[in-house]
């Protein structure tokens, strides 16, 4: 499951770095659940040749993530955001208290390292 979840996101970013023979068949076999079979029946192609193909995108899509890290820096800023929201909601709760500053800080410096990597 994790891996699809990967050749996922990998595809929605780079996706379009793909030929479109390639990002067709990719989509068909990663987003669309077909096999190799199946994807080489429709392709006219063999089995071990729509595997290849296959193969190779998850290669290429690797490779641009290796140098652009845009899949990284999505993952980072997201679970930075959830801290944020957390910390808000916590902010939230303790402002009847008065005891805001330490949630502040935490803010200020999850907002600090969302700027900061983008």
């Amino acid at each position: 499951m994790e891996r699809i979840v990967r050749q996922t996101m990998l595809f929605d970013f780079y996706g379009e770095l793909l030929t479109e023979h390639q990002r067709n068949a990719y989509e068909d076999v990663v987003m669309n659940d077909l096999s190799y079979a199946e994807l080489a029946r429709l392709q006219n192609i063999s089995r071990q040749a729509a595997y290849d193909m296959i193969r190779r995108c998850d290669k290429q899509l690797e490779e641009y993530e290796e140098k652009l890290h845009l899949v990284e820096r999505f993952l980072a800023i997201r679970e930075q955001m959830k801290e944020i929201e957390t910390t808000a909601k916590e902010m939230k709760e303790k402002t009847e208290d008065g005891s805001v500053q330490e949630c502040a800080d935490r803010i200020l410096h999850a907002a600090g390292s969302i700027l900061h990597e983008l």
